[in-house]
């Protein structure tokens, strides 16, 4: 059963978004000449899939009840969300779906949801495609970059990305809200952190927490030693690269993402972070998040 549902919405992902990578891989690797059949990708389908899996695992583990047809379709298909995020739990969505309460129009969430929305907006509108003008036009010229210039798209394309990511995820949240939904916060300040691994614990937290629930905890976590730990965190950034790109360039940006997390947690170990902790502001710490963050994410561009 649970196999078997696994395996089905996984092979359904791997079809659409990932079949062309493989017989490209497969082409190059054997010297075949395999037709690559560019399959338009679904909208949503790796957020709709990992919310279908995460209802199947639930089910199985005996927390999620039997919900009627109408209800678990509701919970995949929600549409403010379904492209983009956040993920959503069954446990967050269905039961407020199911409550009376918010099944009646609510002007103060009409209100909050409204302002949510026009906030999201002019992040992704003012923000996020402004700057992607100005990026894009910087990479089409790359080789004539110098230096510092380099240094400032790159910044400039880390906060597209965020500006674009969260105002998107502030619009659905807020589409939301004016139905009477409440659903999760997916960023937390994240250019506020002082580590990696804190950054990732900001950005995207609904992907980050999906992993953690249905990968890392099941695999032993932190529970079975150094060794054990760092294999786990491997996995879960194998994972992540794949979820967000079927290219080579995906897994050089979570490679380097879980080498960052790895050391990081060494020097926790040897009383080295605590030390740097003690700058006023955490201020080198989080100088070296602005500077290696940007550099992961070239490999977006």
């Amino acid at each position: 059963g649970l196999c078997s549902g696994i395996f089905l919405n996984l092979g359904i992902l791997f079809y659409f978004k990932y079949y062309d990578f493989f017989i490209e891989n497969i082409n190059y690797v054997f010297h075949t000449d395999y037709t690559l059949k560019h399959i338009l990708l679904p909208l949503g389908i790796s957020f709709f899939t990992f919310q279908q899996m995460s209802f199947l695992i639930e089910r199985y583990r005996g927390n999620a009840p039997h919900y009627p047809l109408l209800d678990y379709v509701f919970f995949v298909s929600f549409f403010p969300q379904l492209i983009a995020g956040p993920i959503v739990l069954h446990s967050e969505l269905v039961p407020q779906l199911q409550g009376r309460q918010n099944r009646r129009f609510s002007p103060e969430g009409f209100y909050d949801g409204a302002t949510l929305f026009i906030l999201g907006l002019a992040k992704k509108v003012l923000l996020a495609d402004s700057l992607a003008v100005l990026v894009n036009a910087e990479y089409d010229n790359i080789a004539m970059l110098d230096t510092p210039t380099a240094w400032i798209v790159i910044v400039w394309y880390m906060m597209e990305l965020y500006f674009d990511f969260s105002g998107y995820c502030d619009m659905a949240r807020g589409i939301a809200a004016m139905f009477g939904f409440r659903l999760p916060e997916n960023f937390d300040s994240p250019f506020k952190a002082a580590s990696v691994r804190e950054f990732w614990r900001r950005w995207h937290m609904t992907l980050g927490g999906w992993f953690r629930k249905y990968v890392y905890i099941p695999l032993g976590g932190n529970r079975r030693g150094e060794y054990r730990t760092v294999c786990h965190l491997l996995a879960v950034w194998i994972l992540t690269s794949v979820w967000h790109g079927s290219t080579g360039n995906f897994l050089i940006w979570g490679m380097l993402l879980w080498l960052a997390i790895v050391i990081e947690r060494q020097l926790e170990a040897l009383g080295v972070m605590a030390v740097l902790e003690k700058v006023p502001g955490k201020l080198l710490c989080r100088l070296f998040v602005w500077v290696y963050i940007p550099i992961t994410w070239v490999c977006f561009g």
